[in-house]
């Protein structure tokens, strides 16, 4: 399933980031943000966890603790979360849509915390490394624990639902109350779901008291829920948390039945945090139901900002996601998990940031997603905003069309070229990426446009500006980028329209 309005280079923002002041006023700031990020060429916003979580307006969502309260109950000390009230979450819904943007809803099905309530329930404690074996010591083992595992919502008192969440709806708990041991515990009754990750011999576990997702109360709960949130508030998509501890057959079944009770299409993306690419082939199977975030093109460009002047660039898109399935593969530099201080941290250095763009933006494959961090910067996040983002989303947005000739022969400078259409005026563009140190002549390449360029003018308005570049009568051109890591280029005329930079030619 391709990215929303992928015909009109479809880009995604990630609209929010882990620090946002917990003030409640983001539904706010997304609603009036609302008509630039559509002339910046946002045709989509991924908005952060809607729903209550178990640290209140101080949770940024994914600590979820009552799907049905999306800011309109007085519960977990606030009635707002982090982001504001269930009213400001429509208005700013409402608003991204009048903008023409659509929405992307991030669905957190796998956990709970925050219980309302203990439970006494036998359990077996099984090692962290290795969930399928079963810890020896403390005996007896299984043994009588008690666990938080009952959730009855009396700030909601039966508002929208009166599902009860009680033990029977639990695969495995992380604390013990009755002997204030930290553990995993697997309930009694219940075994790990077979199609997760492999990872610590079952990933199934993440966090909290784990959703028994096999369980047909549990189903029929979650297909009820989502059926009335996507109907609720009209969003066009969602992203789904954690799907790597989830049974994969949940969701191909969960996604079949939202698509049937809401009679439409519904874009979704699954986030598995996983560098192998064989995994999240796995996972997409012969079903694709879903996209999913590439990740391991993440993992290539935080190893890539380490490397300096070893950067591969030949190879910089094998093993990836968007080289084996572009269709399903949501290309992304960095997001909330990787940031500085989070579990997932594996920021993407800096200066490497406007590469790596180029990289999801100005190709033809694959739907992008910018991270908020990145294009505002936030200083709580310690994350500047990357200065060039504006430049490579105009560039995308106007000029970033026609077939696509790839120059990926040397490890130190390759080039691409999207070749133009009749549908956008002056598209077109050339990139060069170089890892050369400059200690030799200025790094140029010589490209093959092709006749139907010949006798044009080219400039560079991303990197060292060695004057225009004239395509020669064989349609072949030389493009000096000097010590440059990222040059692009653009036909003169495009060049002198651009918004996002001065430019004297």
């Amino acid at each position: 399933m391709a990215g929303l309005n992928t015909g009109l280079n479809g880009t995604m923002l990630q609209g929010f980031s882990w620090n946002l002041p917990p003030d409640g006023q983001h539904w706010r700031r997304l609603a009036r943000l609302a008509p630039r990020l559509a002339e910046e060429g946002f045709t989509s916003v991924w908005m952060p966890p809607a729903y209550k979580g178990t640290a209140g307006i101080n949770d940024v969502g994914y600590g979820v603790y009552d799907l049905w309260d999306l800011g309109e109950f007085d519960q977990r000390g606030s009635v707002a979360t982090k982001y504001g009230t269930r009213e400001e979450y429509q208005n700013a819904i409402n608003a991204l849509h009048e903008a023409g943007i659509n929405v992307l809803a991030d669905v957190v099905l796998n956990h709970r915390l925050g219980a309302d309530g203990t439970q006494r329930v036998m359990a077996t404690e099984v090692a962290r490394d290795n969930r399928n074996y079963a810890l020896e010591d403390p005996k007896p083992n299984p043994r009588p624990i008690t666990a938080y595992t009952l959730y009855n919502f009396p700030g909601r008192a039966g508002a929208l639902d009166d599902f009860t969440w009680d033990y029977h709806r639990f695969t495995a708990v992380d604390y013990d109350l009755s002997h204030e041991r930290e553990g995993i515990f697997l309930l009694e009754g219940k075994k790990w779901a077979e199609d997760v990750d492999k990872e610590n011999g079952n990933f199934d576990y993440l966090m909290g008291a784990d959703v028994d997702l096999n369980d047909e109360q549990v189903y029929n709960q979650l297909v009820k829920w989502g059926t009335w949130y996507l109907n609720e508030t009209g969003v066009n998509g969602v992203r789904l948390d954690a799907i790597k501890h989830m049974d994969r057959k949940f969701y191909l079944r969960w996604l079949n039945d939202m698509r049937t009770n809401l009679g439409r299409e519904l874009f979704c993306v699954g986030e598995y945090w996983s560098a192998d690419l064989g995994a999240l082939k796995y996972y997409l199977g012969d079903e694709k139901a879903m996209s999913l975030f590439d990740v391991p093109l993440h993992f290539k460009f935080f190893h890539a900002s380490h490397d300096g002047a070893r950067i591969d660039f030949k190879h910089m898109l094998q093993g990836t996601l968007v080289e084996s399935d572009p269709i399903h593969a949501v290309t992304f530099v960095d997001n909330h998990d990787t940031q500085p201080n989070q579990a997932l941290e594996s920021t993407v250095e800096a200066w490497f940031k406007p590469v790596a763009y180029s990289l999801i933006l100005l190709r033809e494959a694959g739907y992008p997603c910018v991270f908020f961090a990145d294009l505002y910067g936030l200083p709580n996040d310690r994350i500047q905003a990357v200065a060039e983002l504006p430049l490579l989303l105009e560039i995308r947005r106007r000029f970033a069309f026609g077939q696509q000739v790839d120059w990926f022969d040397e490890p130190d400078l390759v080039a691409w070229m999207r070749d133009g259409d009749n549908a956008h005026e002056q598209s077109g563009v050339v990139v060069v990426l170089s890892s050369h140190d400059g200690s030799e002549e200025p790094a140029s390449k010589t490209l093959e446009l092709g006749q139907s360029h010949a006798g044009e003018e080219w400039v560079c308005v991303l990197g060292e500006n060695h004057g225009p570049i004239e395509v020669d009568e064989t349609g072949k051109a030389t493009f000096v980028v000097g010590r440059a890591m990222l040059s692009v280029f653009l036909r003169v005329e495009a060049a002198r329209s651009l918004d996002n930079i001065p430019i004297n030619i």
